[in-house]
């Protein structure tokens, strides 16, 4: 972009002027920006400043000689940019690092109207173009270095919250670590496989889930998730509050299981965790239907499924129904339902009849009686043995 004689001598006059706008910039412009107020004094008073001085300054220079080529050189984007990842480490929202740069071209406009002389108007005209030219190139800058170094820093964050939840699962040493006399709360997390996902509908649906479990206990709390469910960690040994499953079904899977272990310390949450997935096994293997799910609620089935001397040959009664998923179903829920064979055909969507077949058929199969307390509590261990 070429500029006339005319507008090269109007930002050569400009130019003695830089420092004074640049003050004034720092010193009341900027303070009408809602949030500026609260930055530190350096920030404010030094590098702003400095960065003001620095656009409107390499502006004018480059108008002065005749050419704004692109408008303004890379050797000069690079100190935005720089400036714009020191913005985003602080914490400065990038709307006001952006109005900072906008409310400056503004106020340079107004410096350059004030000095233009009558007959200078199409001189002034060109230099609004060029300024326009070189706002839109310098706040595109500023903005995508600004926007990689906070993806960067999030993603930095994430991965010490999962190191931490990492840290904690495998009772390893780590900087965050809870103090030893501190109760942590394991939550094991399964969704309902729903064939592979995308790495982007992966990545949403871990920060649905992280973000929902971040706002249920108040805090960051460390996770390991993926497409499938797995652990979160929350020290204090907080309760699971009232809502997070609804919320959990809402954005994640409307089949959610949910376990909860307390380790009364960080060393037991590897042992908790264990606890954890067991109970969502045993839960799902008698039948259990999805929400959340405490050792209690399976006390009696989580001891049958601990491996014996004779676990195997427990886990064998079953062999014969191999082949026969629907039989090895129905022997599930209606053990679930008590042996309410109405309240298994409804499970099951058959008539009762159709229960009372399937269920003579398991017998002749396996010699189990269900009617007999020994045999109904054997067929549940092998349930959860296999």
């Amino acid at each position: 972009m070429s500029l006339s004689a005319e507008a090269r001598a109007l930002a050569a006059r400009c130019e003695g002027q830089v420092n004074a706008l640049a003050r004034r910039m720092a010193g009341g412009v900027f303070e009408q920006l809602r949030g500026y107020g609260e930055l530190p004094a350096d920030v404010k008073d030094v590098e702003i400043a400095a960065t003001a001085r620095q656009a409107m300054r390499m502006f004018l220079r480059n108008a002065a000689q005749g050419v704004v080529a692109g408008p303004l050189d890379d050797g000069g984007l690079g100190l935005f940019q720089k400036r714009a990842v020191q913005r985003a480490e602080e914490g400065m929202p990038l709307h006001l690092l952006l109005r900072t740069y906008t409310l400056g071209a503004q106020v340079l406009w107004q410096a350059m109207g004030e000095v233009a002389r009558p007959g200078e108007e199409s001189a002034l005209v060109e230099l609004g173009g060029a300024l326009l030219s070189s706002q839109g190139r310098v706040i595109g800058a500023v903005t995508e270095s600004y926007l990689d170094e906070q993806a960067a820093l999030a993603a930095e964050h994430r991965e010490r919250r999962r190191s931490l939840a990492r840290a904690l699962l495998n009772d390893t040493p780590h900087p965050d670590r809870p103090a030893p006399d501190t109760p942590v709360l394991v939550l094991r997390l399964e969704f309902t496989p729903r064939g592979a996902l995308g790495s982007v509908a992966e990545r949403r649906l871990v920060r649905r889930v992280q973000t929902e479990l971040d706002r249920g206990f108040g805090g960051e709390v460390p996770a390991l998730l993926d497409a499938g469910g797995g652990y979160a960690v929350v020290p204090g040994g907080a309760a699971v509050p009232d809502g997070l499953l609804a919320v959990l079904r809402e954005v994640a899977d409307p089949g959610v299981r949910l376990a909860v272990s307390l380790a009364p310390d960080p060393t037991g949450v590897p042992h908790a965790s264990h606890v954890a997935a067991e109970i969502i096994r045993v839960a799902r293997a008698c039948g259990r239907p999805p929400g959340v799910h405490h050792l209690d609620d399976v006390l009696l089935e989580y001891h049958l499924s601990r491996p014996s001397d004779g676990s195997d040959r427990i886990a064998a009664l079953l062999a014969p129904l191999g082949d026969r998923p629907d039989l090895v179903e129905t022997l599930r829920i209606h053990l679930e339902q008590r042996q309410d064979r109405r309240a298994t055909a409804r499970r099951l969507n058959l008539h009762p009849n159709s229960v009372d077949n399937r269920l003579a058929r398991i017998a002749e199969l396996t010699g189990l009686d269900l009617g007999s307390p020994r045999d109904a509590a054997l067929a549940l261990a092998a349930l959860l043995l296999t």
